[in-house]
């Protein structure tokens, strides 16, 4: 009985309670709570890979957002502070400890200023995380919100077609370029790059789904009591696409970070020292004897990174469909 309890989360009263003889008691069906949230949880911990992608992120956030904060690191300053020390450049992680000792930072080893990589890509990483999820998340919010008037309603549907058909044959990073060129690479030019078509793709996404339950018998009723487009598609509409919506974001965090990477590798990315710039900037590393650390150590926590987000999002956009919340 105690089994039936803890999996019905129910008490005795309500599993085993006596039913009427009238026909509207007798048709009462005892049904498990459910709580849509805590069983997203639920599916989404049942894995225990994923337990170890949520340490990883973590992780990542941490040295990310807290390292930087607590060493008190002045991109302005710390890159410059060993610039006249000739010896303390280029090093490996082992040449560095003997040079300046074994502690945390010199674990990367140094750059071309005699610099702290570890210190360098833990500060980018932290400039192209907070710029993917800028990006993703007005993108998301408008491409979402206006997805589901546009598959909704017939006449925005008409208009926001041929939007599309304009728009939507632009090359996105052809015009990401050529807002940067046009601009100065600073962080929210490219963030205005990145959004001023880039809720198109999630926005056509979104229409297509909705078309496809738009004519349900509830959203009909809906409308013929007179409510409103915009209350139907956020209440009835939105609520059955969180799977959808998470999968999008999960894809859309970790391509942020892919093109500021590849922007800054060709030389049209951020004037700040994010990972896309330190990979542009030990690019002819990569070609010197010993010197390769400066360039791949910077390339595997970018990869990491993205890796790392985007297999969180999957799983947990997986666990947010309630197909898979049966047992």
């Amino acid at each position: 009985m105690e089994d039936l309890n803890k999996k019905y989360n129910m008490s005795d009263e309500e599993l085993f309670s006596r039913v009427g003889s009238d026909e509207f008691a007798s048709e009462k069906i005892t049904a498990p709570r459910y709580s849509y949230w805590k069983s997203v949880f639920r599916v989404f911990f049942r894995n225990k890979v994923n337990i170890i992608v949520l340490i990883l992120l973590a992780v990542v956030i941490v040295f990310a957002y807290v390292y930087p904060a607590v060493i008190g690191y002045d991109p302005g300053v710390d890159p410059y502070i060993n610039l006249n020390d000739a010896a303390g450049k280029h090093l490996t992680p082992g040449a560095a400890f003997k040079h300046f000792g074994v502690a945390l930072k010199w674990i990367f080893g140094t750059g071309a200023n005699g610099n702290s990589t570890f210190d360098a890509i833990w500060n980018g990483s932290r400039i192209s995380i907070s710029l993917a999820v800028i990006c993703a998340a007005i993108n998301m919010t408008i491409g979402t919100l206006l997805g589901a008037v546009w598959g909704f309603s017939r006449k925005v549907d008409m208009i926001m077609n041929e939007v599309y058909n304009v728009l939507g044959n632009i090359p996105y990073t052809l015009l990401i370029s050529v807002m940067v060129m046009v601009f100065s690479p600073s962080f929210w030019t490219l963030v205005f790059a990145m959004t001023i078509i880039g809720w198109l793709g999630m926005a056509y996404y979104i229409r297509t789904r909705v078309i496809i339950i738009r004519d349900n018998e509830y959203n009909l009723a809906s409308r013929c009591l007179g409510t409103s487009i915009f209350k139907i598609a956020s209440k009835n509409i939105l609520p059955f696409m969180t799977s959808v919506i998470v999968l999008e974001i999960a894809a859309a965090i970790p391509g942020y970070i892919s093109y500021e990477v590849f922007l800054s590798y060709i030389g049209l990315g951020l004037s700040e020292a994010s990972l896309g710039r330190l990979i542009y900037e030990s690019q002819n590393a990569m070609v010197t004897p010993g010197w390769g650390w400066e360039f791949w150590t910077p390339v595997a926590v970018a990869s990491v990174i993205t890796v790392v987000l985007y297999v969180t999002g999957q799983n947990l956009g997986d666990a947010s469909d309630p197909r898979t919340h049966m047992e």
